[in-house]
Order: structure tokens, then sequence, then C-alpha cells
């Protein structure tokens, strides 16, 4: 394996119709993660994609390349090993964390996503809206599946709908980590008005399945919290929150108030302090209106 250097490199992006310069682009750096031999965190400005370097090969998550190149992330693995990229696995099927995987595919990678994302992009390409960059998965996972390569492995869980209805979370047992993707923010509101859950109850639960599982650190999708890696009192303190969210969402709903005045009422001063606070716990709380205010 090449002596790695933690390197960070200015690059031109495509952004919109635009170019962005030197000086705006995003950084890209890698990390290799503390007490491990083999596991790399790729940084990409705001996205974070984990890598894994076996003797057999690479084992990639998201392509995190969208509306830009791919090629940055392939310089960072090359920049720590020759060997070649074995798997390119989907965290789940939104573009900003999946796209850009046809580079990978050209160097021989096996795709592989949970079977409703399969599903999902199928249905685009027919519909000819998928990017052109975008991989079809190559395999699927329903449940779990464990990848072995080189010695490594990783097994790929699904713990139910949250952020998506096809997220996978992925567990290095060996080194008790687990890479995780948009459900399970650090100190941070959830998504504007959570829009890919069919209940947001399932999303509850689906935390306290995540909080479930055997491991110590959390690589996430983004640098949340200045970067840092999260614990299980993270997801905890997530699944606090939604509880808390749920229950006074279910009092303004009881009193007649959603959607526009509990959007303006309700708050939760405890989480005032978490990252988009102010802008986001309004469409939280519209979402939650529409299950407990709609009945769905």
């Amino acid at each position: 394996m090449k002596a790695l250097n933690a390197i960070v490199i200015l690059a031109s992006v495509m952004i919109g119709t635009g170019v962005a310069t030197a000086q705006n682009a995003p950084p890209v750096s890698t990390k290799k993660v503390d007490g491990t031999d083999n596991v790399y965190v790729f940084r990409y400005g705001g996205y974070q994609a984990m890598f894994i370097v076996t003797s057999e090969g690479v084992i990639a998550t998201d392509p995190i390349s969208y509306l830009r190149p791919a090629k940055p992330y392939i310089d960072a693995i090359k920049a720590v090993t020759d060997k070649p990229i074995k798997y390119v696995i989907y965290s789940h099927h939104h573009y900003d964390h999946i796209a850009g995987g046809k580079p990978f595919k050209e160097l021989g990678a096996t795709f592989i996503s949970h079977r409703r994302a399969k599903e999902r992009l199928l249905e685009l390409k027919k519909q000819n809206a998928l990017l052109p960059d975008v991989v079809i998965p190559d395999q699927v996972v329903d449940g779990s599946k464990t990848i072995t390569l080189g010695g490594t492995k990783l097994e790929l869980i699904f713990v139910g709908r949250n952020h998506s209805d096809d997220s996978l979370v992925m567990l290095l047992p060996k080194e008790k980590l687990v890479f995780v993707v948009d459900f399970a923010p650090i100190e941070t509101i959830q998504f504007r008005n959570i829009p890919d859950n069919a209940s947001p109850l399932e999303f509850i639960n689906s935390l306290k399945k995540l909080a479930g599982l055997d491991w110590d650190r959390m690589i996430t999708g983004h640098p949340y919290a200045g970067g840092r890696y999260g614990t299980k009192k993270d997801v905890q303190d997530d699944i606090a929150y939604m509880e808390d969210l749920s229950a006074e969402a279910k009092k303004a709903a009881d009193a007649g108030k959603c959607f526009d005045a509990a959007m303006k009422e309700v708050k939760l001063p405890k989480y005032e302090k978490w990252a988009n606070y102010e802008n986001g716990l309004p469409a939280n709380v519209e979402r939650f209106c529409y299950w407990w205010g709609r009945g769905y």
C-alpha cells in the first residue's frame, strides 16, 4: 500500500450552468480512520464516502459526484492503493450521493444497492430521466447481505424506511464502524419535510434499529458537527428529537393547528443549538402534521 499523506485538492467543478473557480471549488480530502488498517473517509465538498482497501481490491461507497467529475474520488483511492475497485455500494437512490458512478463501472466495479433503489433507477431510466452517469446496480439487497473481500467483511443492512425507502446501513463488524447516510444526522435537524417517508414513526423505528446494532463509531454521508464521527448517543439524541417532535405535532394536530399555525408555533428549545434548527424545524413539523393531522 502506498503511503498516504493528508491532502486537500481544489478542483474546478461544474455547478449548475457555471464553473466553480479554484477559490470556491469544494475541498477534496482523504483521511484514514484512526484505529483501522484499511478504512478511509473521502470528503468531496459537503459530502463523504467510505472506502475499504483489502488485499484483493477496494470496496467503495457512494460516488458522491453529482454535477461534478468522479475523478477526484478515484484518484484518492489510487493514492492509497493500486488494487482494483471491486465494489461500489449505494447508500440509497438519491442522485446527490450516487451520481458519478460510470467511471467506476468502466474500471470493472460491481454495483450493489437495496432492491427498491434499483427498481427506482430502472423506472427513471424507462422515463428517460436517469442521469447518464448513474449506474444501474448489478446486485441487490432486501434484508441484509455480507460482502467478503480480502479478509474484510462488510454487512449491508436494511433497517427500515427513513430518509428513503431503500437506505442501507454499512457495518464493519471487526472495526465496529458503520457508514450511514442522511437519516441519522449529528446535532442537525432532519432534512426539510422528510419527503421520502411513508410513516415518520417507521423513521423513528429505523433509528432504534440502527442504535441496536453493534458499533462504536459512525461515519456519515455529510460532515456534520465539524466532521466528527457519530456515536450511539448521537443516534439516541436523534430518536429523542423525533419523538419530541412527534408528540408536539400531535398536540398541535389535536388542537386543529396543523399545518400553518403548528409550523409557526411548535418549538423545541432543547434542540435550538442544532444545525438548521430555525430553517428546518417548521418543515419537520409539517411532515408530522401530515401524519397526525391528516392520517398520512
